[in-house]
């Protein structure tokens, strides 16, 4: 598929990687909140920075994996006629969301949540207002990000879509297992 092609490789790599982090920060997250408990109530010492960071690394890491679930094809939808279609026709219903639904809203909350959240916080170089807390603005940058993110990946998964339907790329150049939820 040529330039398409490296592109969504590229932005599929990008996401791998980010997927990777994400998951080293849930990790992360875990032992920052372990320690924290320990030191707290062995030591019985406190301090407000542990817990932000905390909250840092676990909202850095869902906005991180948004674009990784994507990727993955293991975002949730609504089943209701998807499952009974072919692949072909679950091409098409993917395409449609992405173009109508993901992109358009991804792009809107890119646009929003900077001029409205990350811009104005690091113009002040916004602090937690707690004692010993963190700075606010680089935690904000993390949700226009992650939201770009998201956008590039949708993008990546269309030309796939369109590269399948095109007879230029197959199934497995996309992961486009779909296993219906067992209730």
């Amino acid at each position: 598929m040529g330039f398409w092609g490296t592109l969504s490789t590229g932005i599929d790599r990008l996401n791998q990687f980010l997927g990777k982090v994400a998951g080293i920060m849930i990790l992360l997250s875990c032992v920052v909140s372990a320690a924290n408990a320990l030191v707290r109530y062995s030591l019985d010492i406190s301090n407000n920075w542990p817990l932000e960071l905390q909250w840092y690394l676990f909202a850095a890491a869902v906005m991180l994996g948004a674009a990784y679930t994507l990727k993955r094809n293991e975002h949730v939808r609504v089943d209701l006629i998807y499952s009974q279609l072919s692949d072909r026709g679950r091409l098409y219903i993917d395409l449609f969301g992405l173009i109508v639904f993901l992109l358009p809203a991804c792009l809107l909350f890119v646009w929003l949540s900077w001029t409205t959240l990350f811009y104005p916080s690091w113009l002040v170089s916004e602090h937690s207002l707690n004692a010993g807390g963190l700075l606010r603005y680089p935690i904000k940058f993390v949700v226009p990000f992650g939201f770009f993110m998201l956008s590039l990946q949708g993008l990546s998964e269309i030309i796939k879509r369109i590269g399948i339907l095109k007879g230029k790329a197959t199934l497995p150049a996309a992961d486009l297992h779909y296993e219906k939820p067992m209730q």
